[in-house]
């Protein structure tokens, strides 16, 4: 698709003429002052460039700019002024929200020209943050690989997570949602550091000894410590390490790439999802657990308590069916614990996703016999299909041992 230009006016006429202008070479759009500008952009967004007059009323090219870089931040902004309003486009510039000024009248050539350049620098910003994003969601992938290969229980937990989060994200509208959904898919990270046993006790609120709790305790940090090492993982990081903290979330660090009240943000959703997880294991429906949570509104804000609401299920539009291992598929959720025959060595906790690693690992143990050639899973059901058997719970609670003991 032809990246598109917005021109924005006080003067319909002026629009008028850029358009003419310009239409053979750009696909421009025009809009009149800037709350329509805004509009726009809310509407038919984002765009490449948004070139600006300086002098409008009520909102001048400099303050739409400035919303304009809140909203769409990698839109390349332009700022077309007199030579009475120099000194503030001047500062506009100076303050990061000008890509380049320039000044009137403006012939074609010089417009065109600046258009060409602030395209070329559209495309590669966007070029390197696809690729920034796609490399960081493969490094990502391999860890959450490593995570479902140490600690089933832990990746088990992760993903529960990382459903709850994944709701919050769409209701909030955030940007570059991957973020958020990375710091819960990792967690748990820090667990790969500790005893299966211990990992369950803790997940169950078993009662620990105080070196017990404090090594759980501590897996944050190590998440960070490891993530950290990563270049623009460093948000993430500090996500994940403020997920068991008791204080409330009310500032990141200095020196974090991204927005700090996102992450702030991200932070109390992470820490929130992991309390909503931990009162959902011990048995509560959602609707107690969130009742629960209201009473530590100051702690996570009413307002991202209450969007816990109305979370779907992880068994909607699903039923539960007993699937040979060789017919398992990574849109599946097991609902049972994998385990081998004989030594019980936990491979798969109950609530688990289905990777496409787990995928193959199963597959091969099925062929040698080391597990049950059967196994329960939530499996997506086909679109005509109505759903006859739906699970019983959507909690996904990892340990069905640990329920058989009355833990």
């Amino acid at each position: 698709m032809t990246d598109r230009i917005l021109f924005v006016d006080d003067e319909p006429a002026v629009l008028d003429g850029y358009k003419r202008m310009l239409h053979r070479e750009f696909q421009v759009d025009t809009a009149v002052g800037g709350e329509q500008g805004l509009a726009a952009i809310h509407e038919h967004g984002p765009y490449a460039v948004v070139i600006s007059d300086m002098r409008m009323p009520e909102m001048n090219g400099a303050q739409f700019l400035a919303r304009v870089r809140g909203t769409t931040p990698d839109t390349v902004r332009m700022l077309l002024t007199g030579y009475t309003d120099l000194n503030a486009a001047m500062d506009a510039v100076n303050e990061g929200n000008i890509f380049r000024f320039l000044t009137k009248p403006c012939g074609k050539e010089v417009l065109a020209k600046a258009l060409t350049t602030g395209l070329v620098q559209y495309r590669l910003i966007t070029a390197e943050k696809d690729l920034l994003e796609k490399t960081l969601m493969g490094s990502i992938k391999v860890l959450t690989d490593v995570l479902s290969a140490a600690s089933p229980e832990a990746f088990g937990r992760s993903m529960r997570i990382a459903h709850l989060v994944r709701h919050l994200v769409g209701k909030f509208n955030l940007p570059s949602p991957w973020r958020f959904e990375a710091a819960a898919m990792l967690s748990q990270l820090g667990c790969i550091t500790l005893d299966p046993e211990l990992i369950q006790a803790a997940y169950l609120g078993n009662s620990l000894s105080s070196e017990d709790q404090a090594r759980f305790a501590a897996h944050p940090q190590v998440a960070k410590d490891l993530l950290s090492k990563i270049p623009r993982l460093e948000p993430i990081a500090w996500m994940i390490s403020q997920q068991l903290t008791e204080k409330t979330v009310h500032e990141a660090p200095g020196g974090l790439v991204s927005s700090a009240a996102d992450i702030v943000l991200g932070a109390k959703m992470l820490k929130l999802a992991v309390a909503f997880d931990n009162l959902r294991i011990k048995g509560l429906s959602d609707e107690d657990a969130i009742a629960k949570l209201r009473d530590r509104h100051s702690e996570f804000g009413p307002e991202l308590v209450e969007a816990v609401a109305g979370i779907k299920p992880e068994s909607a539009k699903m039923e539960l069916r007993k699937v040979p291992a060789s017919k398992l598929t990574t849109d599946m959720v097991l609902q049972q614990e994998i385990r081998t025959l004989g030594r019980g060595m936990l491979l798969a906790a109950k609530g688990q996703e289905i990777t496409q690693t787990l995928l193959i690992k199963l597959d091969h143990l099925s062929r040698w016999g080391t597990i049950d050639n059967e196994i329960m899973a939530l499996v997506p059901l086909a679109p005509t299909s109505s759903p006859l058997v739906l699970a019983a719970s959507a909690s996904s609670l990892p340990s069905s041992r640990a329920a058989k003991r009355g833990e």
